[in-house]
């Protein structure tokens, strides 16, 4: 348990203040689709928007070391765990109207996908192939099938350093490929937390929506290792030459095991948990990928998926 907080104190006034449920020490592995990591001190998970900025204005009112975490489908929670409090964003209303969905952060992208299909608007099919919700999607500017966030996005509301909430227009979030500010928090610039974003689509026939939808989800099942656990795409592709899968590929390393994980024989960008293995096998086995795809092709990768919660007796071992 950590040391900075008294975890029974808080998670009582959590329950007595916002009417929220909490528990202490709660596994996580479940709560991802890499199916690791180790307990969180104090866990919450708000179900409206209104829950969320509750939590997070109390957790900063009293100082306490806060996390946030969506699907859990593009990071790896140490098995250490992650000190402070969870904030596990389960907030999943939307409206569609005038051409346009407005979805709370909590939202999967999948969901969105399908449900803006339904209401004969297009833009969001590649939504269908995103694992995460739509706090994540913003946070990350997710895409694919040449698509992205940044392509339909109208605005996001925010949750402020100062607790105040803005809605902010795309090109006031730093959006390129595989990122935005909500990356980069520091102490000159606090975690903000993406509450609700708006999504500006338009109006086309649910049958050829249907269509494109059928398209990727044979894609996906022809390309994509599914059904065992990853998070999905570990490195990003550099923005000149070949991606970070050929350069894996070109590498031999699909099938390189450390642990109870292995480096995908179906797409080489992808690490997969097969054998039930930790936190620390996953890092381990994507730093030596890193490490190798420099050392003989020169290229540093960046890492896609984020290493989440407590990492401090983490020691990367030499390549």
């Amino acid at each position: 348990m950590s040391e900075l907080f008294d975890a029974v104190r808080v998670g009582t006034e959590i329950q007595r203040r916002l009417g929220i449920r909490t528990s202490r020490d709660e596994p996580l592995a479940r709560f991802t689709t890499m199916r690791v990591g180790g307990p969180a001190d104090l866990y919450a998970a708000p179900v409206n928007p209104f829950e969320l900025r509750g939590l997070v204005r109390l957790a900063r009112g009293r100082e306490v070391p806060y996390t946030l975490l969506g699907r859990g489908s593009n990071v790896v929670i140490a098995d250490a765990g992650v000190r402070g409090l969870l904030i596990h964003v389960r907030a999943q209303g939307y409206e569609i109207a005038d051409g346009r969905l407005v979805a709370d952060a909590g939202l999967p992208m999948a969901k969105a996908a399908m449900v803006t299909a339904e209401a004969g608007l297009s833009g969001l099919e590649f939504g269908l192939a995103i694992p995460g919700n739509v706090g994540g999607a913003v946070w990350a500017n997710a895409g694919a099938h040449d698509s992205d966030v940044a392509a339909i996005l109208e605005s996001a509301l925010i949750l402020e350093a100062d607790g105040t909430q803005a809605s902010l227009a795309p090109e006031a979030l730093g959006l390129a490929y595989r990122e935005s500010r909500f990356r980069h928090a520091s102490p000159e610039r606090p975690a903000e937390v993406i509450v609700a974003a708006t999504f500006r689509l338009v109006p086309d026939d649910p049958a050829a929506i249907r269509a494109r939808l059928d398209e990727i989800r044979r894609w996906r099942q022809a390309h994509q290792p599914l059904g065992t656990p990853s998070a999905g795409s570990v490195f990003r592709n550099p923005t000149e030459g070949p991606s970070a899968g050929a350069l894996i590929d070109g590498c031999g390393l699909k099938g390189l095991r450390i642990g109870g994980a292995v480096v995908s024989g179906k797409h080489a960008n992808w690490i997969l948990n097969d054998r039930r293995g930790s936190a620390a096998d996953i890092r381990a086995l994507g730093e030596l990928v890193r490490a190798t795809v420099a050392r003989e092709r020169g290229v540093v990768l960046a890492f896609e998926i984020v290493f989440l919660g407590d990492w401090s007796a983490w020691r990367e071992e030499p390549a």
